[in-house]
């Protein structure tokens, strides 16, 4: 079963190996868990994992790359440090240009892995702090009507009360009560921090 809290998952078809590394992280106290290949990680992934993902890059079956690619497009934006005994730069550059965070050679200094899981761990929850606040800004404007969001879009593109009126064909007053009533639901108080809140929320695609 799979956890919101920071783990580590591994995921090499070796059991030596999987248990080498498992000892490795309890020698640090991490959490982690591990799998014996890409396709029984793949049946229990899900966006909200959060930590590390340590992944063998040639398995039978499915290979680390292929499942790094569909985690991808399944919204599972792991940190991914791949480990391999088979490594060389063209590899090694596939792996990097596909978004892999790190990558590493069999066999490695358990304290160089270490170091490189915790990178990996600290860029995930940083990544996650960001995300959490993209999706919270959407949510503020998810609260507008279709007439505020109107409105709202016409702020943002820069213009002023008298061309929203022309352009959404209502009363400049009404253009102000708008703007009003959405500074007040997304729980702003002045244009600047409304424009800066709606970009923030922008980035995630939503608004």
């Amino acid at each position: 079963m799979t956890s919101k809290l920071p783990t580590v998952y591994i995921v090499d078809d070796d059991e030596a190996v999987r248990e080498a590394l498992g000892a490795l992280l309890l020698s640090v106290s991490q959490r982690y868990q591990s799998f014996p290949s890409a396709e029984a990680f793949l049946d229990v992934a899900h966006p909200d994992m959060r930590g590390c993902l340590l992944l063998d890059v040639r398995m039978p079956g499915m290979s680390g790359l292929v499942l790094h690619q569909k985690l991808l497009e399944q919204g599972v934006t792991l940190q991914t440090l791949i480990i391999t005994g088979h490594g060389d730069v063209p590899m090694a550059v596939r792996a990097l240009k596909a978004g892999v965070a790190d990558f590493i050679e069999k066999p490695f200094n358990g304290q160089d892995l270490l170091d490189r899981i915790q990178t990996c761990l600290n860029d995930d929850q940083q990544l996650w702090h960001t995300q959490q606040a993209l999706n919270e800004a959407a949510a503020r404007f998810d609260t507008l009507t279709p007439r505020e969001r109107d409105v709202m879009a016409l702020v943002a593109a820069g213009a002023h009360t008298k061309k929203i009126a022309a352009q959404l064909n209502i009363h400049e007053r009404t253009v102000d009560v708008h703007r009003f009533n959405i500074m007040r639901k997304v729980g702003v108080r002045t244009l600047a921090e409304l424009l800066r809140l709606w970009s923030t929320a922008h980035q995630t695609g939503q608004p």
